[in-house]
C-alpha cells in the first residue's frame, strides 16, 4: 500500500495556517495580548518591511492588488477548463479521462500559498489591532459641551480660511513638503500617544484614485504592504489630515474614530498653518452634524455660520475633479460606492466594531474627552 508523505512545503504551509488562526483566536480572547502584540512587536514590521516598502515613489500594496486582480482572472481561467474537463469525463463515463495539468497544479498550489501568507499577514498588521485597548471617552456630553466644541471649530475655520494663497478656481496653494509634514506631525505626538515614536512610513498617491474617488475613500491603509494610501484627486485640504489619519493606522490604531483623534491632533500641533486648518476641517463635519441633530433649526441658525469658504475646502472633491472622475471610470459611481460602504461596513463589524461605518462618528465623543480649547 503506497502513502504519500506530507512534503516540507506542506507541514510549513500547515503551520503557518494554525499559528495565524490560533493567533487571531487569542487576540479576540485577551485584549492585554493583542496590546502587548501591538507595543512590542508590531513595531518590528514597520521597521523593517513598512521600510523596505517606503523606499518605492509608488504603492507597492496598489500594484500587489493589480496583480492579484490578474492572478484572480487566471485562476478563474484554469477553474473553467477542470470543470468542463470533469463534465466531459462524466459524459464519456471515463475515470482515466480526467486528469490535471501539472501547469493548473501549479498554479493551485502557489495560490494556497498566496492565500496562506494573506491570512497570516492580516492577521499580524490588522485584524489583532481590532481587540487592543482602546481610548476611552466620554459618551456622557452635554449640549453645552458639543455646542462649546462646534462654534470654537467654526470660528477658527472661518478666521484661518482667508489666509491662504489660492489659484483662479478657489483652491488653497501649498508649496510644502506635505509627506514629510505629515510624518515629522505624527511624531510629534509620540509623547501623548506611544505608539506614534519610531520610523514613519512614506504616505503615498494612489495611481487608482478615480475608483477610489468612487468609493468617497480619502485614504486606504494596506496591512499586506505596511503603507498609508491618499486619494490624489481629492481637494486639497483633505490631503494633510488624511496622510496623518493614515500614518496613525501604520502605528497600530485600527479603529476609525481613534484614527481621525490621532489626525486631528497631528495636524493641529503642527508649525506648519495649513495642516492646522486641514485637521480642524477634518473634524467640522461629525461635530457640525452632531450638533444639528441635537438642536432645532432655530437653535442651529442662531449660532455662527460656516462661511462659504469653509464649505469649499471640506468638499470631498471640486466639481472640476467630479468631471475627471466621471469621465474615466469603468463603472457607475453610485455602484461602487454601495459596494464599498457594504465592504467597509462587514469589514468593522466581522473585526467587532458592531456599529460598522457608523463607529466613525465617535470622533465626536473623543474630541470633547481630549481636546484642549487653550
Amino acid at each position: 500500500m503506497n502513502s504519500k508523505k506530507i512534503t516540507f512545503s506542506s507541514k510549513v504551509q500547515l503551520f503557518l495556517i494554525l499559528f495565524s488562526t490560533v493567533f487571531i483566536i487569542i487576540s479576540w480572547l485577551s485584549t492585554s495580548f493583542s496590546d502587548w502584540y501591538t507595543d512590542n512587536i508590531f513595531p518590528i514590521w514597520i521597521n523593517t518591511y513598512g521600510r523596505f516598502t517606503s523606499l518605492f515613489p509608488f504603492s507597492v500594496g496598489e500594484i500587489m492588488i493589480f496583480a492579484g486582480v490578474l492572478w484572480l482572472a487566471i485562476l478563474l481561467v484554469f477553474l473553467l477548463i477542470l470543470l468542463v474537463m470533469f463534465f466531459s469525463c462524466l459524459f464519456k463515463k471515463n475515470t482515466n479521462f480526467f486528469h490535471t495539468p501539472n501547469v493548473i497544479k501549479k498554479y493551485l498550489k502557489a495560490t494556497s500559498w498566496i492565500l496562506t501568507i494573506v491570512y497570516l499577514i492580516m492577521n499580524l498588521n490588522c485584524f489583532v489591532l481590532y481587540h487592543c485597548t482602546q481610548i476611552p471617552s466620554n459618551q456622557s456630553y452635554t449640549l453645552e459641551d458639543l455646542t462649546l466644541l462646534r462654534d470654537h471649530i467654526v470660528t477658527i475655520l472661518n478666521e484661518s480660511s482667508t489666509n491662504f494663497d489660492r489659484d483662479d478656481s478657489g483652491n488653497i496653494i501649498y508649496s510644502g513638503d506635505m509627506q514629510e509634514e505629515a510624518i515629522l506631525s505624527l511624531q510629534n505626538l509620540s509623547g501623548s500617544y506611544p505608539r506614534a515614536k519610531g520610523y514613519q512610513v512614506t504616505p503615498k498617491i494612489l495611481a487608482s484614485s478615480v475608483f477610489m474617488s468612487q468609493q468617497y475613500m480619502q485614504g486606504y491603509y494596506f496591512p499586506f504592504s505596511m503603507e498609508a494610501n491618499i486619494n490624489g484627486l481629492m481637494s486639497i485640504g483633505n490631503k494633510p489630515f488624511t496622510m496623518c489619519h493614515e500614518l496613525a493606522h501604520t502605528r497600530g490604531y485600527i479603529y476609525e474614530d481613534e484614527a481621525n483623534l490621532i489626525g486631528f491632533f497631528a495636524c493641529i500641533n503642527s508649525d506648519d498653518a495649513f495642516f492646522k486648518y486641514s485637521g480642524y476641517l477634518s473634524v467640522l463635519n461629525y461635530v457640525n452634524n452632531a450638533f444639528y441633530k441635537s438642536v432645532d433649526l432655530e437653535t442651529y441658525k442662531s449660532h455662527i455660520k460656516v462661511s462659504d469658504l469653509v464649505w469649499y475646502d471640506d468638499e470631498f472633491l471640486t466639481s472640476d475633479a467630479w468631471n475627471y472622475v466621471n469621465s474615466h471610470s469603468l463603472f457607475s459611481t453610485e455602484t461602487v460606492k454601495e459596494a464599498a460602504d457594504t465592504f467597509v461596513d462587514t469589514s468593522l463589524k466581522v473585526n467587532g466594531v458592531k456599529e460598522g461605518k457608523l463607529s466613525y462618528d465617535h470622533v465626536v465623543d473623543l474630541l470633547i474627552t481630549y481636546y484642549d480649547y487653550n
